[in-house]
């Protein structure tokens, strides 16, 4: 399991990749299989942990140097099991690119998770490189817009480890945003919306690098400590108490959001979300059953009026029927096991091309046509 290089395992507040592994990782290992996790130094997991780089790089996300040194390192370590004798059946790869670029330079079938949306860049990206591995989307509107060769990957959506995560009944009158501050996210239209349904709001996340601006520009002046309440990067049993008590989610995103953690965290808790049929809000909301999608900031807050009609058992089962992570583990088993037959077939083609080549060229040099080969 190859994790990026930028934050340990788990993390320890906001990171929606790092988390997945955890869970994806402990899953694994439950179910019997050996994992190694190839992850940022600080990473705790179930399965065996092998640190690469000198020191997590939390302020430095994205920063090829050190991909790539944590990725070479990690290609470094795979030959080297092989060598060994002990070679392993599959690298699942959730690092970045540089893997996925360099992927046919490994000799062990590679699994690869998209965790991000299709731009026109990374369209191009994947377009070049992705027939190089077994490629996973984590929803069918992130796979749609996919390139033309990559339509036919597997759909495998993040998990969520169930029975860690309280609910009750028992909800509170706020409602709740949670999220990266950032303006395809929404949180000034979080704001807007519980304004007009006269409740009050919890703003939760992390301003990262980049999102002062628009953090003290669109959020910070609406901020009082009672209508509109920020508390800043929540993890842990303060996360959970969040979810569980909230009267909704809301998710007010204006971009093809790939999946989004929080809708499933919210509906585990029991908790309705309220979100814009935007990316793959549309395949996790059951628009009537588990929340609502709306439009707008006023129909949103108009939706706010119609939460007593949401089940919170319902949301929760909802989420155990699709998002578990027993179930998503047992669809991940079966891509490696896929992916691991592909390569052994693609092997075995690759050694009968060469040795029809051998003989013919045996055969031209016996008739004087051709020398042969040097070997």
């Amino acid at each position: 399991m190859l994790a990026p290089p930028w934050i340990p395992v788990p993390p320890s507040g906001y990171g929606g990749i790092e988390a997945v592994v955890d869970v994806l990782c402990a899953e694994l290992v439950a179910l019997g299989h050996e994992v190694t996790l190839f992850a940022a130094p600080g990473s705790r997991s179930a399965a065996a942990v092998q640190p690469l780089l000198d020191r997590a790089y939390p302020d430095a996300i994205g920063s090829a140097m050190h991909e790539s040194d944590h990725v070479a390192r990690a290609f470094a370590m795979v030959d080297a099991a092989a060598d060994g004798g002990r070679p392993y059946d599959v690298v699942h790869d959730h690092s970045g690119f540089a893997a996925l670029a360099l992927a046919d330079r490994l000799a062990t079938p590679m699994v690869h998770t998209l965790h991000g949306p299709f731009t026109p860049e990374t369209w191009a990206f994947y377009a070049q490189h992705g027939a190089k591995a077994a490629i996973v989307a984590i929803s069918e509107t992130q796979l749609a817009g996919a390139p033309p060769a990559l339509r036919s990957a597997t759909v495998i959506p993040n998990p969520i480890d169930v029975a860690a995560w309280p609910w009750s009944d028992e909800r509170d009158d706020y409602l709740l945003w949670i999220g990266r501050m950032t303006e395809e996210k929404g949180p000034h239209r979080a704001i807007e919306a519980a304004r007009l349904a006269g409740r009050r709001l919890i703003l939760a996340g992390p301003v990262q690098v980049g999102q002062e601006h628009y953090f003290q520009h669109h959020v910070e002046p609406a901020v009082d400590g009672d209508r509109v309440r920020y508390v800043g990067e929540v993890a842990g049993e303060a996360k959970t108490r969040l979810f569980a008590h909230a009267a909704a989610l809301l998710m007010p995103i204006r971009w093809t959001e790939p999946f989004g953690m929080v809708m499933i965290e919210a509906l585990v808790s029991g908790t309705p979300v309220i979100a814009f049929p935007e990316g793959a809000a549309v395949e996790i909301v059951e628009d009537g059953v588990t929340g609502f999608l709306v439009d707008d900031e006023r129909a949103m807050a108009a939706a706010v009026g119609r939460l007593t009609s949401i089940d919170g058992a319902a949301c929760r089962a909802s989420v155990a029927a699709r998002y578990d992570a027993a179930l998503v583990a047992r669809g991940y088993v079966a891509a490696y096991r896929d992916a691991a037959r592909r390569t052994a077939r693609e092997v075995i083609d690759r050694d009968r091309r060469a040795r029809a080549g051998e003989v013919r060229r045996a055969r031209r040099a016996a008739e004087g046509r051709l020398r042969p080969a040097a070997v």
